[in-house]
């Protein structure tokens, strides 16, 4: 039985910024090979650029996770360059915030296309590979919010419910092939995410009240690691974290 992040291939999406940049550092510097996927080229190749340098083993790929062939042919990158995709970290996501009444629907169809299809997208790509391997690890990032629901979340709360049911399902589909399947869910976190916050007042209000309790995307990384290290054996199904001073 296999354990440990040393030499295994991980794919991120959206890992130009937050989250997906700050596992992409943790992992590369413990041996992993990162494929880094996200829409900002520029972003994602500094990163790769860097961790290459420094003697880690990381590629860039420029890829809109609303575009399942984008999708596609980062997944097919790991396997064309690397052999194998260890691990699918579907992580991409929108978080513009506005109560249903404001009627932001161009909203509610990106966060749609993002947070829900993107996932979708990420297993599509990765699982027929893991499936022929008969070994693998999918994880799928959720949040607090898809544990609770806040006024004025409500679609982007409802994406995240569908994040942990869809993996749900995957976990009982996939245990003739060996795969192992994580949901993580964190809470208040210091990322860009809120700079998705269309409306002003909101946003205002959203930034005080996480400034004073986030913690940093670093405790994300060790939360992410942590599940892969374990043994073949043991799959670590859904973890939830918050802040100590964090209430809901």
């Amino acid at each position: 039985m296999s354990h440990g992040v040393e030499s295994k291939v991980v794919v991120i999406t959206g890992a130009s910024s937050g989250l997906g940049e700050a596992t992409a550092r943790h992992l590369a510097e413990r041996g992993a090979t990162v494929l880094l996927g996200a829409r900002r080229r520029d972003r994602i190749g500094a990163l790769a650029d860097e961790l290459t340098s420094k003697g880690y083993n990381a590629r860039a790929v420029q890829t809109d996770v609303t575009d399942k062939q984008q999708v596609k042919n980062l997944v097919d990158t790991a396997i064309q360059e690397f052999g194998r995709i260890d691990v699918m970290l579907n992580n991409a996501g929108l978080m513009p915030l506005a109560p249903l009444e404001r009627l932001k629907v161009d909203e509610w169809d990106r966060m749609i296309d993002v947070n829900i299809k993107g996932v979708l997208y990420g297993i599509a790509a990765a699982l027929p590979h893991m499936k022929a391997q008969k070994s693998g690890h999918i994880i799928n990032v959720s949040s607090v919010y898809g544990h609770v629901v806040d006024p004025g979340a409500t679609v982007y709360c409802a994406t995240k419910f569908a994040v942990r049911a869809l993996s749900e399902g995957l976990r009982q589909e996939v245990k003739p092939y060996n795969i192992r399947t994580t949901i993580i869910s964190p809470g208040a976190v210091s990322t860009e995410l809120l700079e998705h916050i269309s409306e002003k007042d909101i946003q205002v209000g959203t930034k005080e009240f996480v400034s004073k309790i986030a913690i940093g995307a670093d405790t994300f990384a060790r939360t992410m690691a942590f599940a892969v290290n374990e043994s073949d054996d043991v799959d670590i199904n859904e973890i939830l974290f918050r802040p100590t001073a964090q209430k809901v």
